[in-house]
């Protein structure tokens, strides 16, 4: 395909032209997730001289800018009414699962092949947990590393399905067995319902280690946002009891403290997909009225103690509002001796580990926490 791009039209013709072209694949009814996923490719993949003059230069803050792709996702966002998964809180929980399931469908596209995936119950301590087990083709029958996956979405959105091509891009680029774990959502189930269930297939995982052919010395808990929350009290609660840790965690864009007061949840309040408004959304449902905020359970980085948790890999996004909290909480883990790679991705949003496939930016920051991984269950 070939753009011409001649003065004077570019101040109003583009925009015209994105316009009638975005709202009917973002505003709905939607179309088909593959014809979505292929028109957000084909965004993401223009020259950024041709994005640029299609949505703008990028704005400046904290003396960094959004990756020319993740601006050009902003801004068709923006036009089709469609920035955040809970749309701050208009919708009901049915309604905005329902939106992060379609979201993250257009922005999976076509699926990755694997060795063998299948879905199985994990013993909780309410009912039994759904998970489901991603086998890349090459690592073996026997003493295999495991990633316990725990999926995003503010403990009340998401599920096995929206963070299908995450697993399926970490089982094939770290190689290892990943386990995707479906915890109970509020606010049918709120605090602690997602972190027992949490800690229940994780001890199910390293207990069950010799059935399922995996290495107990090489079991990583990931997640991301409420994920990576729920795989690091998973690590500070397998310390405190006693029971057998991770060998590492990997935690992206991890919410880490419900009582707030970061400057970048006020910094990027709203206009970058994730807004403060869902952020307040979730953890009314999570937390429901009498429950405590600073409870380490659920923020992580109010725990007295972090000594002797498993070593991280936290990756952060310049343009979120749980950058500050996730940045802090991996100082704060260095400070306590606690082997930790914090990595911020200037350019990025929240979420980019679900756009891999239409995002060079993101790939390139889940390959180096594919890398990161690898190195840690080595």
């Amino acid at each position: 395909m070939r753009f011409v791009l001649t003065q004077p039209k570019l101040d109003i013709a583009p925009v015209v032209a994105i316009r009638i072209v975005c709202r009917p694949v973002l505003a709905p009814p939607r179309l088909p997730p593959r014809i979505e996923h292929r028109f957000l490719r084909l965004v993401c993949g223009l020259p950024n001289g041709v994005n640029r003059a299609l949505f703008g230069a990028p704005a400046q803050i904290d003396g960094q800018s959004p990756a020319t792709e993740m601006h050009a996702l902003i801004r068709l966002a923006a036009l089709g009414r469609e920035e955040s998964a809970s749309a701050a809180g208009r919708l009901s929980p049915e309604q905005a699962r329902a939106r992060i399931r379609a979201n993250t469908a257009a922005t999976a596209g076509p699926k990755r092949s694997l060795s063998a995936i299948g879905d199985l119950a994990i013993p909780g301590p309410a009912e039994l947990i759904p998970g489901r087990f991603y086998e890349p083709a090459g690592i073996g029958l026997e003493r295999r590393p495991l990633i316990v996956y725990y999926h995003g979405g503010g403990w009340t959105i998401g599920d096995l399905d929206t963070c299908d091509s995450v697993c399926r891009f970490l089982a094939a680029a770290v190689p290892a067995t990943v386990l995707s774990v479906g915890y109970r959502l509020a606010p049918e189930h709120p605090f602690p319902a997602a972190f027992e269930d949490a800690c229940a297939a994780f001890r199910w995982a390293a207990i069950d280690n010799q059935r399922l052919g995996i290495d107990p010395a090489r079991i990583a808990v990931a997640g991301d946002s409420a994920g990576g929350n729920l795989a690091a009290a998973v690590s500070l609660h397998c310390r405190a009891e006693g029971e057998p840790k991770p060998a590492m965690q990997a935690l992206l864009y991890p919410a880490t403290d419900a009582v707030g007061g970061q400057r970048s949840r006020d910094t990027f309040a709203r206009g970058f997909m994730l807004t403060r408004a869902d952020m307040d959304w979730y953890e009314r449902h999570y937390l429901p009225p009498g429950a405590d905020k600073s409870d380490p359970r659920v923020s992580v980085l109010r725990a007295a103690d972090l000594t002797g948790t498993p070593p991280a890999y936290v990756a952060t996004a310049g343009f979120d509002p749980l950058r500050d909290e996730g940045e802090a909480y991996a100082r704060r883990m260095q400070e306590a001796g606690v082997a930790v790679t914090l990595r911020r991705h200037p350019g990025l949003i929240h979420g980019f580990a679900n756009m891999t496939a239409i995002s060079p930016t993101a790939h390139a920051a889940m390959l180096e926490l594919a890398d990161a991984v690898r190195a840690g269950l080595d």
